[in-house]
């Protein structure tokens, strides 16, 4: 938003502060400047000149040579304008000047053969209006030589301010004003109306019914009667133009006025256009169409709020008015409406149409309900001057339920501790007054302070603290050299899940991020969802219960670009319902997991190589590679099973003191094909919180083994549903510490072995450190581990 220096300096008296220094300090109380413009450094050695010969240019047809007298000093000037001409009172950029309109700084020059000492501009290019048909024609009254600042009043300092949506008051000139006010200890001049009334009551000529006091709490209105549209006077169109509006007429302008002055939105309707002269405020109903200034038909919905005459919809409410109401040329009469309307109503009706004003603007975020009688009154004042209108006696205000101020307690305790440092009550009480709050009571504990409506973002007792930081300087609140926290378990997690991400990225993964919130059937599919109480849209109504889905909507996304190798992984938060009512954190878990993800080629077709997709070993060796680098590989156990029967076709499951860690396979085909999805996609989910409370055994050196390995083998015949990790461990806690190494070589299965069976081959490698094994004591506990698998799992030994 833009604010006029010379418009602030009529609410609060600035002198003797630099402009820089109040550019750092709107930004240092939250009002950050993005932009400063200087008008009278901006036409620097731009004068007035008056054209004494205008004559043509020897060598171009539409080209002029001008001689400009500055007063002192004639200038030769070369102008291509078709409306230049002697006798012309005009703007002359001298040598040194910088164009506003592009930057181009002017310099002596010579144009097909003549010298050129500078440039009579247009209006466009000084960045004062948008015609740049020709020059811009000054009043004959101007004195040449003049400076053009001086002589058009443009010597006015122009900050733009990002407004933050939290801060609704510093939509205007005032509510500027009013935080300098605070920050500088200084008096604000409010604007004040003095009105002269005719004897005619307002009751006569208008009134005002509200059927919606919900969504429009209060309606002032004013009426001016036998008014004159014209434009507006000078002081009132630099004020416009200062701020980037186009003035359009005295009317209309005043309302500008007033929203940038007090950021009060005013609407004005031409009274002898209402019918029935009346004013009703309620929800559209049945009316489904209606006609905005801007000449465009908009779709409205039941439960948009209009401004109605007696038969038909005049204006939508907080947003813009109709055609079939707007002042024109032939206006007489004048209703001004001064409104308050609920902020939450109007971005709907905003949102809902697609159109966004400067009054919806200020509505959405909450404008002032106690000023709408002022800003109507200050708008029939100068209504009235500027037209010669005639001020009707009495204010329309429809206020059923009045808003009364927040009152919120201030403990002065409390303000030192939060910021650290002591400030004394008197500067405390300084700043609250200057930002218009008011000190209800106070005791050697305690203020009580009621809050203006201004400033709907004040609530609590720490917002109020907040202001007084904001108003004493946040530059004040001390350095401390040393703060007694610790961060260490914050880094312990950074850390690990960043080492996750190095692992992965160093075994060919790409990272991808996908959103928290999912559609119900997506999150549904792995668990038990918690749906959102205001969702956006139905598509992310639920909480994810598992980054699966997420990932699989991702798979399709590169599928759909012909991306043929997908290598992916992602760490994220997980949420599931512990009981289905949801009223405390004990009735849902929250978990960060990671998700391995593959799918399409895992070898590309080369001239070396055939294609090959990726499969459910490639799966393991990630996940188990993942471990390894751990110190954690032979450590977790994994077992096949049906932990996700609905979401795999097969899968395995690592547990460990039967806390699942992790688990992952192949997704089911059904599911796969609800995203229409036709390639194979294999996935591990690793539940991080589990992980890291394992701890392995660190690597540690080893000099190569100095005596030789005995190497034993056997097969045995097993029943199916025996699984390998249990022979293994048993394998293992029978055999002395001779035993090293077991693997599994070979898996053979067969009708001839039986429908049930499976034939496992193991190897087998015994040596010790420290000495060389003989024949007779390996022979010795190979064959009573092979007797003792016989009778545990009533195996068949075969021959390897």
């Amino acid at each position: 938003m833009k604010i006029s220096l010379n418009w602030l300096k009529n609410y609060i008296d600035l002198s003797g502060i630099p402009i820089d220094e109040i550019e750092s300090a709107l930004t240092m109380v939250g009002l950050e400047v993005e932009n400063v413009e200087n008008q009278e450094k901006m036409f620097n050695n731009f004068v007035i000149g008056y054209v004494k010969e205008k004559n043509k240019h020897p060598k171009a047809d539409k080209l002029t040579v001008c001689i400009v007298s500055t007063g002192d000093e004639e200038h030769t000037v070369v102008c291509g304008a078709p409306n230049v001409d002697a006798g012309q009172k005009i703007v002359l950029a001298l040598p040194g000047a910088i164009v506003p309109q592009n930057g181009i700084v002017i310099s002596k020059a010579k144009i097909r053969g003549v010298e050129s000492n500078g440039m009579i501009c247009s209006e466009a290019e000084l960045g004062i209006g948008n015609d740049h048909s020709g020059i811009l024609v000054l009043d004959s009254s101007l004195k040449e030589g003049m400076t053009l600042s001086e002589a058009m009043q443009l010597n006015d300092v122009i900050f733009e301010i990002g407004i933050t949506p939290n801060r609704p008051d510093a939509l205007s000139h005032i509510g500027v004003a009013r935080d300098l006010a605070a920050l500088y200890n200084r008096k604000m001049n409010l604007p004040e109306t003095k009105q002269s009334h005719s004897e005619k009551n307002v009751s006569e000529f208008a009134s005002v019914e509200v059927e919606d006091a919900i969504n429009c709490p209060r309606y002032s209105a004013k009426v001016v009667l036998n008014v004159e549209i014209k434009d507006s006077p000078l002081w009132l169109q630099q004020r416009i133009k200062s701020i980037g509006l186009r003035p359009i007429n005295n009317v209309v302008d005043v309302t500008n006025f007033i929203l940038y002055e007090l950021g009060q939105p005013l609407h004005a309707f031409d009274l002898d256009r209402l019918s029935g002269k009346k004013i009703v405020v309620k929800k559209a109903g049945a009316v489904s169409d209606f006609v905005t200034l801007d000449s465009k038909q908009r779709k409205l919905t039941p439960e948009t709020l209009l401004i109605c005459d007696a038969k038909n919809p005049v204006a939508i409410a907080g947003v813009m008015g109709g055609e079939n109401s707007e002042v024109t040329t032939a206006t007489q009469n004048v209703l001004i409406e001064s409104a308050y309307f609920n902020p939450s109503s109007v971005r709907k009706t905003s949102k809902t149409l697609g159109l966004s004003t400067d009054s919806s603007y200020r509505f959405e975020r909450g404008c002032n309900p106690h000023i709408t009688p002022l800003a109507a009154e200050r708008a029939a004042q100068l209504i009235a001057e500027m037209s010669g209108g005639e001020i009707v006696e009495g204010l329309i205000d429809v206020y059923p339920a009045k808003i009364l101020p927040k009152e919120i307690s201030l403990r002065k305790q409390q303000v030192e501790r939060i910021l650290g440092y002591p400030i004394p009550d008197k500067k405390i009480r300084n700043i609250f007054i200057g930002l218009g709050f008011e000190i209800l009571s106070e005791d050697k504990d305690c203020m009580f302070i009621s809050v203006p409506p201004f400033r709907p973002d004040i609530e609590r007792e720490i917002d109020l603290i907040e202001e007084i930081a904001r108003i004493n300087g946040y530059d004040n609140i001390p350095t401390i050299s040393r703060i007694g926290i610790t961060l260490q378990e914050k880094i312990d997690e950074t850390s690990f899940t960043s080492e996750l991400k190095e692992i992965l990225s160093g075994l060919g993964f790409n990272e991808m991020y996908s959103t928290t919130l999912q559609g119900e059937k997506s999150a549904n599919l792995t668990g038990n969802a918690i749906k959102l109480l205001n969702p956006s849209s139905i598509e992310m109504s639920f909480l994810r219960t598992s980054l699966i889905p997420g990932g699989i909507e991702t798979v399709k996304k590169n599928l759909n670009v012909k991306e043929k190798n997908i290598m992916l992984f992602e760490i994220g938060k997980v949420f599931q319902k512990v009981n289905e009512k949801i009223e405390s954190f004990d009735d849902f878990i929250e978990q960060e997991r990671l998700l391995v993800l593959l799918a399409g080629n895992a070898n590309e077709k080369k001239w070396y190589a055939s294609e090959r997709n990726f499969d459910f070993f490639d799966l393991k060796g990630y996940v188990f590679a993942l471990f390894k680098k751990k110190n954690l590989d032979n450590f977790i156990p994994y077992s096949y099973n049906n932990v996700g029967k609905n979401l795999f076709d097969f899968c395995f499951e690592q547990k460990y003191e039967n806390r699942v860690i992790g688990y992952g396979g192949r997704i089911s085909k059904e599911v796969l094909k609800g995203y229409d999805i036709d390639k194979d996609v294999y996935c591990y989910e690793l539940i991080i919180d589990e992980f890291k409370k394992l701890s392995g055994n660190p690597q540690k050196f080893k000099e190569l083994l100095r005596y030789p390995k005995i190497q034993r083998d056997f097969a045995f015949v097993f029943d199916k549903k025996i699984e390998f990790t249990e022979i293994e461990s048993f394998i293992r806690k029978n055999s002395s510490g001779l035993l090293k190494e077991l693997s599994l070589f070979d898996v053979f299965e067969s009708e001839s072995l039986g429908s049930d069976k499976r034939s496992l081959a193991f190897s087998l490698a015994y040596y010790d450190y420290e000495r060389t094994l003989t024949e007779e004591e390996v022979e010795k506990e190979f064959y009573n581990l092979i007797e003792k698998i016989k009778i545990e799992y009533k195996a068949v030994l075969r021959g390897v």
